[in-house]
């Protein structure tokens, strides 16, 4: 196994093709194609399935990937680590949250001390951000309530409680909150499976004996928002999550202790890497 021959297979991978990869790696894609080729015949596996013009990875090549993608990365802190005499971080730091909430004032206090960095934010459900931090696909999530795990250092940006929403209009002006047992006999519209925030609500209402059954189920906040906005429903989110839309409004719900717990979360392994440390003192600043 040559150094060559695997960073043929990881670019391949990365590029989701050859010739785009050669293009990426300033190379002819016969010469690409036949590292790859001799990687495969040296261990005697398959890494890709090549199916016309298209190619995916095998079930060997999905874990190679995975391995590849840390032993790239660490070419690179060593690269950084040698070339530390450059005071300015740069490159790419990819966050995934559970809303952009939580991180927009962070992000900002980054940017303008890490000029040089190029911010991506997403945002998904829980699973969806573990997945990625754990495939190396994201620097930094932000989840709620989160169980602890061992490959993960988390940090405490505080919590938040539960509140209804429903369209402007369809609640009375005079009523500024609603109970546990109002809000669950109410028209819900619920969050997806793998939602903390809805794993909150199933289990306030499982403790008070109370049944929750959902008359429409959408997969993200916003698209929670565009519902309740309609009518068609009322919907819950963390009030820390709530923002602003002249739309709809926020109902505390009484007599229960729902609240999110949001953390920032990174990989243990990744604590070195250049850009999440200066990420990290953003935050203590």
């Amino acid at each position: 196994m040559r150094y060559t021959q695997l960073r043929a297979f990881h670019n391949v991978a990365l590029h989701v093709g050859f010739s785009r990869a050669a293009a990426a790696l300033n190379q002819s894609q016969p010469s690409l194609s036949d590292q790859v080729r001799k990687l495969e015949q040296a261990h005697d596996v398959l890494l890709f399935h090549r199916e016309a013009r298209q190619i995916r990875l095998t079930e060997v090549g999905h874990e190679l990937f995975r391995y590849t993608k840390q032993f790239f990365e660490m070419e690179g802190q060593i690269g950084e680590y040698l070339n530390q005499s450059r005071a300015e971080v740069t490159g790419t730091l990819r966050i995934i949250a559970d809303s952009a909430l939580h991180v927009a004032g962070i992000v900002s206090r980054f940017r303008k001390a890490n000029p040089g960095v190029f911010v991506s934010l997403h945002t998904g459900n829980t699973e969806d951000i573990l997945r990625r931090l754990r495939n190396y696909e994201a620097e930094v999530g932000v989840v709620a309530n989160l169980v602890a795990a061992p490959d993960l250092e988390t940090l405490d940006l505080g919590n938040t409680p539960i509140v209804a929403i429903a369209a402007r209009g369809t609640w009375p002006k005079s009523r500024k909150s609603l109970s546990l047992a109002e809000f669950a006999a109410a028209p819900l519209v619920s969050r997806e499976a793998g939602s903390r925030t809805r794993a909150a609500v199933e289990q306030a209402a499982a403790r008070a004996g109370l049944a929750f059954k959902p008359v429409i189920e959408v997969e993200g906040r916003e698209a929670m928002r565009e519902i309740v906005a309609s009518g068609a429903g009322i919907g819950y989110v963390s009030a820390a999550e709530f923002g602003q839309d002249a739309r709809v409004i926020s109902l505390p719900i009484l007599d229960n202790d729902l609240k999110m717990s949001e953390m920032l979360i990174t990989l243990t392994a990744r604590q070195d890497v250049p850009v999440i440390r200066a990420f990290l003192r953003t935050l203590n600043q």
